[in-house]
């Protein structure tokens, strides 16, 4: 499926995004390190053995990245004029290594563009929950999406 047009949304839809992902070593550190991040938490293992969480916990802004990114198939794709802006960002539960993420997006709000008439505003909760069904991120996002034709 597609991304939707504006048109197409109501508040209240809700996906349960069908593409899962299991987060690797490897995603982790080429994440972090391409964002120059040196967190030791991220990237050295002894370090992260001697934190709180005991092994290597995974960038935060790699899982906000890949919760939206799971989202794009079911929600903008091929209807995104921009992303306007992400709130109330959170994420309250850790991901580790080998855990694997899911997607579900909401539409909890629906707005005309007041300066693009072939466009609305489409605001999304979306939320990326592991294995064990624990939300590990969630925020909202504000796409200004095309009207059908």
């Amino acid at each position: 499926m597609s991304g939707r047009h504006f048109d197409e949304w109501a508040i209240g839809d809700r996906i349960e995004h069908p593409i899962r992902r299991t987060v690797t070593e490897t995603d982790n550190l080429l994440f972090s390190t391409m964002t120059h991040n040196p967190q030791p938490l991220h990237i050295d293992a002894e370090a992260a053995k001697a934190s709180e969480f005991g092994r290597i916990l995974v960038n935060g802004t790699f899982t906000f990245s890949l919760m939206v990114g799971l989202s794009v198939g079911e929600t903008t794709l091929g209807t995104l004029v921009a992303n306007l802006g992400y709130d109330e960002l959170v994420m309250p539960a850790p991901v580790f290594l080998g855990d694997t993420l899911r997607a579900t997006s909401e539409v909890t709000a629906l707005r005309e563009s007041k300066s693009r008439p072939g466009a609305g505003l489409v605001t999304f909760r979306h939320e990326a929950l592991n294995q064990r069904d624990e939300v590990v991120c969630r925020c909202l996002r504000t796409a200004l999406v095309k009207k059908r034709g």
